[in-house]
């Protein structure tokens, strides 16, 4: 959806399919599923294992507030959330034009000090998005100080669907659950 929109899953609710971009949950055994292209995967759950949560990063989410949305929709305190980010396409393969890096610096600014989540392009007037760093960063900003992240590229890595690499639509599926 590229959105803000997050559901708390049920046993009662598990079978619709939602119109948004983060679930959540407090039930065991109760899978929890995001699709993605080269948007960033996201999974957070508590240090105890009692809550569990997914969203969709695609850049428009993250800037909207996404992150924000469910982070604060979770039963527990931020800091006590640990943060795994996916697969999605790495900064080096992703140029965004100076529509989506104003939005971008509007909302994060620059940083001081901080890995950039914009970075020149070849042309004058593109931009290297690093979706892994912003994501990182609105985390850090909700409290979430435990972030984990190997940071492939799915436009770079042939393991995983890219519609920027190969230019036909599909999706990738990260699923996530509580053990029962």
């Amino acid at each position: 959806m590229h959105g803000t929109a997050c559901i708390r899953s049920t046993a009662e609710n598990w079978r619709s399919v939602p119109d948004a971009d983060a679930a959540w949950t407090t039930e065991r055994g109760l899978g929890l599923a995001i699709l993605t292209a080269d948007c960033i995967p996201l999974v957070l759950c508590d240090r105890l294992g009692s809550v569990l949560a997914v969203a969709h990063g695609g850049w428009r989410g993250l800037i909207s507030g996404v992150i924000e949305q469910l982070v604060g929709q979770l039963p527990v305190a931020p800091d006590d959330l640990l943060a795994w980010l996916g697969p999605a396409i790495g900064p080096g393969a992703y140029e965004v034009g100076p529509d989506v890096a104003e939005a971008v610096n509007d909302r994060v600014g620059a940083g001081e000090g901080e890995a950039p989540v914009l970075t020149r392009g070849v042309s004058e007037d593109r931009w290297q998005l690093d979706l892994f760093e912003l994501s990182s960063r609105l985390l850090g900003g909700c409290g979430v100080t435990s972030v984990c992240s190997q940071r492939l590229c799915t436009a770079s890595d042939a393991r995983f669907y890219s519609y920027r690499r190969d230019g036909r639509t599909g999706r990738m599926a990260t699923l996530a659950w509580l053990r029962a």
